[in-house]
Order: C-alpha cells, then sequence, then structure tokens
C-alpha cells in the first residue's frame, strides 16, 4: 500500500515524509537555531490538522536538526499577509498547540538538542517526548516582555506551580536529567539511542487501538486548562514587550519602563 502525499505545509523549513503510517516532521532553519516563523507554526499546525484527518495516519513524530529542537519565536517577526491569514486551514488559532492537543492521533517530540519558548510549549502539548541525554531547555519569555499564555497553562501542570515560578522568573537553563525528573518530558535516553527508541515508541503506539488511544488522549486532555489568549493580546507591541524584544535583539540587559 502507497503512503499517503502530504500537502504542502507552507514552510520550506518543515522536512516532511510518511513512513509506516507515521507522519514525521522535522524543523530545519539551524542558521536561526531553529526559530519558529508565521508560517513555520502554520505548517506545523497544518501537520496536525492533516494527521488527524488522515485514515492511514497512525501518529505524528517531531524532532529538530543537528543540535537544535527549537528556539522559540522568531523574534523577526516573520509575520504572514492577510491573504495568506485568510487561507488558513482553520483560523481559529495562528499558533499550533492547541491543534496538537486536538489532534487525535498521537504526537511524539523527538528532543534532539536545545528546546525553549515555543519549542517547549510544542513539546508540552505533545502526547509523547523522549529527549536526547544532549538536550537543554529554558523558559526565557519574561525576558522578553511576553507573558506567553501557552506556557502558563501547561507548564504547572507538569512540573507543579513552585517549580514553574522558579523556571519563568529565573529563566534558569537546565538539562535533560532535570526536566526528566520534574516530570517536563517523559523520558531520557543518550544521544546514540534517541532514534532507536523513539521508532520503538512509534511502533507501540501503533499496537494500541485508534480509537481507544483517541478517547484516552481526549479524556485526558479535556481536563487541562484553557489557555487565556487574551492575556498575551493585551501585551502585544506595548512599551514593555518592545523593550524586552529590543533587548533581545540588540543583546543588552532590558531597561524596563515603570
Amino acid at each position: 500500500m502507497s503512503e499517503p502525499v502530504i500537502p504542502d505545509l507552507g514552510s520550506e523549513h518543515l522536512v516532511v515524509h510518511v513512513d509506516r503510517g507515521v507522519l514525521h516532521v522535522r524543523v530545519d532553519r539551524t542558521e536561526r537555531r531553529n526559530a519558529f516563523t508565521q508560517d513555520m507554526y502554520r505548517g506545523l499546525k497544518r501537520a496536525a490538522i492533516w494527521a488527524d484527518r488522515t485514515g492511514e495516519i497512525d501518529a505524528m513524530c517531531l524532532t529538530g536538526t543537528a543540535e537544535w529542537f527549537g528556539a522559540g519565536g522568531d523574534m523577526g517577526g516573520h509575520a504572514a499577509d492577510r491573504e495568506t491569514l485568510a487561507a488558513e486551514w482553520d483560523p481559529t488559532d495562528h499558533f499550533p498547540f492547541r491543534h496538537f492537543e486536538r489532534c487525535r492521533k498521537p504526537i511524539v517530540t523527538k528532543i534532539n538538542g536545545v528546546c525553549q519558548a515555543g519549542g517547549l510549549n510544542l513539546v508540552m502539548y505533545s502526547d509523547v517526548s523522549v529527549a536526547s541525554d544532549r538536550a537543554t531547555f529554558r523558559v526565557p519569555e519574561l525576558l522578553r516582555g511576553a507573558p506567553d499564555p501557552w506556557m502558563a497553562a501547561r507548564l504547572a501542570e507538569h512540573v507543579g506551580p513552585a517549580k514553574a515560578k522558579y523556571l519563568y522568573f529565573t529563566a534558569a537553563r537546565f538539562d535533560a536529567a532535570e526536566a526528566e525528573a520534574m516530570g517536563l518530558v517523559a523520558k531520557v535516553v543518550p544521544h546514540a539511542e534517541l532514534d532507536q527508541h523513539v521508532d520503538w515508541v512509534l511502533e507501540q503506539i501503533r499496537l494500541t487501538g485508534p480509537q481507544s488511544r483517541a478517547l484516552i488522549k481526549a479524556d485526558i486532555n479535556d481536563r487541562l486548562p484553557e489557555p487565556d489568549a487574551k492575556l498575551f493580546a493585551s501585551t502585544i507591541l506595548s512599551p514593555e514587550m518592545r523593550e524586552g524584544m529590543a533587548a533581545f535583539i540588540e543583546k543588552r540587559p532590558p531597561a524596563w519602563p515603570r
């Protein structure tokens, strides 16, 4: 049986193929540390929608390239024009995070390297996360003056309120062993074994009943809090966010307006 044909996801930085019922997506923008443009985010959303709609697909697997999984949203503001937005497959949410949860197929994140900000959101909104022992993590949003509601809605669910506040307010980097110990990722394996272990995970997923696993995924995710998108919308282009973004681009400490 031939594999289904993947539609154009709208970004040259998403490398895709189907193998044995799994949609594989690899982020490949290493010259920008795999930072996500708006088109890349929308491409990941489209991947989840297509996997959900396609009967031959049992799961989706997302990974990065070289030492980068994903460094968060691109601070250059690569936004699409209104015509592109109007053509969206699902215009209700232009970020892919909730679509990862809504997709009835399990989404596996294979964390090969640096994972922070939006990259970490993708991990938390996925279903099974396996990290290389070389992977590192960070929650840097507040350094940019950006109160990310998607992060806020899931971080404490994974690690507890005390640890979530520590990670948010210090923006401290932490390694894969710490991420596993605090419940942020499901499993850490030696880097050389990452591909093999994720292949095994995907094989095990395909042995389970499709309807039953979809019901269990929905039942677990229905208990999670809804992100408050107004939290982010109310601060876009505020003086604080402008200063945070400028400080990041200019590689200097922010001078917060008071």
